[in-house]
């Protein structure tokens, strides 16, 4: 299949322009969640959220998962747990902080993928990554406020800290299946599985269903079937968008998330600006390609390896929900 067209538009691709509305709507739903989180719990509006972008999937790709196999069902439930583990801790955190400090904290996750693919896979970071995972680190402290003397790591700057380390499990884990397995079906059995994930934990850890509001229901709905549009769209798009200039792209997360919030009301601390300001810079440079004589940079594959790579390699997956 040929890439999409690439026709520019201020400089952009409509690729791109695609990547960077996504962005903005991944932005705003950080106020999204937060705001139903007042209404409802983490884990039941987990479940809620993604058996809709589930049924999206599924509408999507129904035609696909006739003769799906077990080891497809099998990396779709991985990634779908990593997807548990990360939105779940990362709704739980909204319940007790501002959406904006959550997407900078959740901005981590970018320069954390490197650093773990050391640990798991023996890959090496290179020294921008370093670098740029300490830039972030320290934008870190100063988002949870460094230097001043509100300075702490409550419960939810926690949670979300710690949902960073699923978030990146999961793009390791696309990035292990991406190209082994039909896209349509382990998108569709990645999105059921932090939903029913969801609803198994509520009774282990004493959450009931809430009351009916119509908050938490229209929150829910409206972020699931985002999350189903948002992953169609970057399987779309970064067909002729590389990895590295899409990962650019959604660096602006964080960013739209502080817009939106300034909006509703929330305000951000100067040094916490500082902070969130480094935490992109990180995350930037942890992504830069530094190019060799030939043109190419470090991860762009070798010709001779394509030459001889599969003529149909298969699709590949979105790093996001």
């Amino acid at each position: 299949m040929n890439p999409p067209s690439s026709r520019r538009v201020i400089g952009l691709s409509r690729q791109e322009w695609a990547l960077v509305a996504i962005t903005v709507v991944w932005g705003g739903t950080f106020l999204a969640v937060h705001t139903a989180m007042q209404h409802t719990g983490p884990w039941f509006f987990l479940g809620l959220r993604f058996f809709a972008a589930g049924l999206v999937s599924v509408a999507i790709f129904w035609k696909s998962l006739r003769g799906i196999t077990w080891r497809e069902i099998g990396a779709g439930v991985l990634i779908g747990a990593a997807i548990y583990g990360g939105y779940g801790l990362q709704h739980a955190g909204l319940k007790t902080i501002d959406s904006s400090t959550s997407a900078f904290i959740t901005a981590f996750y970018v320069p954390l993928v490197p650093l773990l693919q050391w640990l798991v896979l023996r890959k090496p970071p290179r020294a921008l990554t370093l670098l740029g995972a300490g830039l972030a680190f320290v934008g870190l402290l100063l988002v949870a406020g460094l230097g001043s003397r509100s300075f702490s790591l409550g419960q939810g700057e926690l949670l979300t800290l710690i949902a960073t380390v699923p978030i990146a499990g999961e793009i390791i884990l696309i990035s292990l299946f991406a190209g082994r397995f039909d896209v349509g079906r382990l998108t569709v059995v990645q999105l059921f599985t932090p939903a029913l994930l969801g609803f198994l934990t509520m009774p282990f850890v004493g959450e009931s269903v809430p009351s009916f509001d119509w908050i938490w229901l229209i929150a829910g709905v409206a972020l699931g079937v985002a999350s189903g549009v948002i992953q169609l769209t970057m399987n779309w798009a970064q067909r002729s968008v590389s990895a590295t200039r899409a990962t650019i792209i959604y660096t602006g997360e964080p960013v739209w998330a502080g817009v939106v919030g300034r909006i509703a009301g929330e305000r951000i601390p100067p040094l916490a600006i500082l902070g969130a300001a480094l935490i992109i810079a990180g995350t930037l440079l942890s992504e830069l390609q530094p190019r060799r004589r030939d043109g190419r940079t470090a991860e762009d594959p070798d010709p001779q390896d394509l030459a001889e790579a599969d003529p149909h390699p298969g699709g590949r997956l979105g790093s996001r929900a």
